[in-house]
């Protein structure tokens, strides 16, 4: 599949450029489309949680954008990812996590992890991934979390230069781990000024996803290779 259409589902809208830039330098053949709703990060910080409903959105969501044609879809909001595995089973085209390759590429890294996020209800979403994907390869992870809202809240202002000095903080806070994680697609800027540490790799969310999709899609693209490759890096380190 040379120039497949990827819909690109975004619960905000900073997380729009991150992963274009990435189209951009790793797949500019693949024309992608984006579909924002972004009262989505809203409703589920005021809810708590993940209500039916929320999660009946993203159903409705993905078929919306298999019902225009997409060859795979591709959620940028790190925060739904329940939700998403529902629309998953709902279309029969791929469906990625936004975090799903990332993920993986830490634990292979080793098990101290740093996780970092700029929105709030992201860090249970993330650590369940993590712990479910650890404990599926017997792995005992070491979790080390922070939260920068105000990095957020910066970039929002459209002072981009001050969320990422704010990220590389939080980073520096961590301090050594064999993963950093930057958990939403809008934090990927920041990773060019986080100082690099011996063994310790830095991962960000669209260049991840944006590099497994290409390949999923080059094998053949259907339901069944996103399946079969994500069981495969279930089995990859047992």
């Amino acid at each position: 599949m040379t120039n497949p259409r990827i819909a690109l589902i975004h619960a905000t809208p900073v997380a729009m450029q991150p992963i274009g830039d990435a189209f951009g330098q790793l797949w500019p053949a693949a024309r992608i489309t984006h579909l924002l709703e972004d009262s989505l990060s809203a409703d589920l910080a005021a809810e708590g949680r993940l209500t039916k409903r929320i999660i009946e959105r993203f159903v409705t969501l993905t078929r919306y954008a298999h019902g225009c044609g997409a060859d795979a879809v591709l959620f940028t909001c790190s925060a739904f990812g329940v939700a998403i595995e529902a629309a998953a089973s709902a279309v029969p085209i791929p469906v990625l996590k936004p975090n799903e390759a990332m993920l993986e590429e830490a634990l292979t890294a080793g098990r101290r992890i740093g996780l970092l996020a700029t929105f709030e209800p992201s860090i249970p979403s993330l650590q369940a991934e993590l712990e479910q994907m650890a404990q599926a390869k017997k792995v005992a992870l070491e979790i080390t979390a922070r939260v920068v809202p105000a990095a957020l809240t910066a970039l929002h202002a459209g002072c981009a230069a001050d969320h990422d000095r704010l990220i590389a903080d939080a980073a520096h806070e961590i301090g050594d781990c064999d993963a950093l994680i930057l958990g939403q697609f809008s934090m990927a800027s920041a990773a060019s000024v986080i100082p690099a540490r011996p063994r310790r790799k830095v991962l960000t969310s669209p260049y991840s996803a944006v590099t497994r999709l290409k390949r999923l899609l080059a094998a053949g693209g259907g339901s069944a290779v996103i399946a079969a490759a994500r069981q495969s890096a279930v089995r990859s380190s047992e």
